[in-house]
């Protein structure tokens, strides 16, 4: 491993002696260059970069201490062995700051400057393994960032995520902004009219070349960047607010124009580019569907949604942004962002309303069918025709706006307590509902593929649960549960054996009599006698 050791002082023959201490004892580690005065050492620090300086503190121009502190600007790892005919202490206060590492009183000897010296080396190696696992580190957190960030987009378009899923993304990825916004960029041979033609082999130059588009999309955007699908790239972009600005629209639809252009000259495909509108980052899926629909709806290489009225167009005063945030908070499965953002729709309607019912009424039900279709379509709940037949007639009862509010917070807690338990485990009642039906079977042939299909699980799943959630198998449960209420019947002095086996679920005594004595440690006829 070789050093850079630089020598700075005004006397030729210091110079000299150091020069042929080090060669002479560490014959082919370090590389050396010297200087005389202060500002040429300066200078040759610059372009050297030494990993070791001796500095002597009296040099002609600028000073020793004074060199050290310019020397340090560029070098900050540099280290400093003083070299001093004078009392050190006289410049220990100064130079302490300035990562001196010892001091040596001239006139020096060899001994003297092989200690010093390996002393520095130590200290350059230990400098140089920390570098190094910092860039061991960097280098594997850079390979995974592409997954990290792949994760997060599939798991918001998708909706197949826990909000600490989400969370934890946010975190490894360093967002902070609550807010965001997609862009979609998609690919193809030719763009004709609002169609892409060629898209296939479009979008496997992209895939190849996805590493360089990606470098090239963050250059223009501080963004999270999802892998190819299909022809089609999107992209998150993070926001620190929940709307933009007419000036700070107009101005990512240019990068995003630049952007499209440079992909062009570097793949020499054609590119579109859709930009949604802003959103909590929970739902950047609708802001994905806006940054689709927009490029469906014109034939703009670059388009926003904003300018393409790709969605619905609200009138000025309606709070858009509030209903965003209610159902993101509900699709979150959020109870007390649901029913904070209920109330604050619910009072912008009453304040809106001009004291009539009939709207908000509507707008109500309107928002609960909403909520609760959501809870639908995540599982986990029966859909019955005539479930809600009473809430028509319900709503359109209440005459107080405080009985109203009630009514639609009561139902938006409902709709996000039906999402939080289908976010849970949909198989998790399986086992009780299996242990209730051998409870009350077990006298009957049972099998483990006959109790699986009771509950809709494929067998092998349903006996690995089974086993993790009683901690015995299913014949073990089964057999257990027979035993014991053979039990019971062997106290009753008139029941027959062969009476016995058949109520508890044996066709064959001579098996059963087996599988009570495997159990019990007895007959049927022992444990009987000995109850007598």
């Amino acid at each position: 491993m070789m050093y850079r050791i630089m020598l700075a002082d005004d006397e030729g023959i210091v110079i000299d002696s150091l020069k042929y201490i080090i060669e002479k004892n560490f014959e082919g580690s370090f590389e050396i260059k010297s200087a005389k005065t202060g500002r040429s050492v300066i200078e040759l620090a610059e372009t050297f970069r030494p990993d070791i300086a001796f500095m002597d503190i009296q040099m002609p121009g600028i000073n020793g201490i004074d060199a050290m502190r310019e020397i340090r600007k560029t070098n900050p790892k540099t280290i400093f062995i003083v070299l001093s005919a004078y009392d050190k202490f006289d410049y220990a206060k100064e130079a302490i700051n300035l990562g001196v590492l010892e001091y040596v009183n001239k006139p020096f000897d060899k001994d003297m400057i092989v200690g010093v010296l390996n002393k520095a080396m130590a200290e350059v190696d230990k400098e140089r393994l920390k570098r190094k696992k910092e860039l061991d580190i960097k280098e594997r957190f850079e390979t995974i960032i592409p997954i990290i960030e792949n994760g997060l987009i599939q798991d918001l378009l998708f909706h197949e995520h826990f909000k600490e899923n989400i969370d934890n993304y946010v975190s490894l990825l360093g967002i902070h902004d609550k807010f965001g916004y997609m862009l979609v960029i998609v690919s193809g041979k030719e763009q004709i009219g609002n169609y892409m033609r060629g898209a296939v082999p479009a979008s496997i130059e992209t895939q190849k070349n996805f590493t360089d588009i990606r470098l090239i999309i963050q250059d223009y955007f501080k963004c999270v960047v999802g892998s190819v699908m299909g022809n089609k790239i999107p992209v998150l972009v993070p926001y620190d607010k929940d709307e933009l600005s007419y000036s700070k629209r107009s101005e990512i639809v240019e990068q995003a124009r630049q952007l499209a252009h440079k992909l062009e000259d570097r793949l020499g495909i054609s590119f579109r580019i859709g930009i949604g509108g802003v959103r909590v980052i929970s739902a950047m899926a609708d802001s994905y569907s806006e940054a689709l629909a927009c490029l469906v709806n014109s034939t703009e290489r670059v388009a926003h949604t904003e300018d393409v009225m790709a969605g619905c167009e609200y009138e000025d005063s309606y709070p858009v942004k509030d209903e965003q945030e209610l159902f993101a908070a509900i699709s979150a499965g959020d109870i007390r962002s649901a029913e904070s953002e209920a109330s604050r729709f619910f009072d912008w309607m009453k304040n809106s309303s001009g004291g009539s019912l009939s709207d908000i009424r509507l707008k109500v039900l309107e928002f609960v069918l909403r909520a609760e279709q959501i809870a639908y379509s995540k599982g986990g709940h029966m859909y019955k025709f005539r479930g809600r037949s009473e809430y028509l007639p319900e709503v359109c009862s209440i005459e107080s706006l405080d009985a109203l509010r009630l009514w639609f917070l009561k139902h938006i807690e409902s709709a996000v307590v039906m999402i939080n338990s289908s976010n849970s485990d949909p198989r998790a009642d399986a086992v009780s509902k299996a242990k209730e039906y051998i409870d009350s079977h077990y006298d009957q042939d049972l099998s483990l593929e006959g109790i699986s299909r009771q509950t809709d699980i494929s067998p092998y799943y349903f006996s690995k649960l089974f086993k993790n959630q009683t901690g015995v198998t299913f014949i073990d449960y089964l057999t257990n549960l027979r035993i014991e209420k053979a039990k019971e019947l062997l106290a009753d002095p008139s029941s027959t054996m062969k009476t016995i086996c058949s109520e508890v679920g044996y066709s064959d005594p001579n098996y059963f009599s087996r599988i009570f004595k495997k159990v019990t440690g007895m007959t049927p006829t022992e444990y009987k006698d000995g109850l007598k």
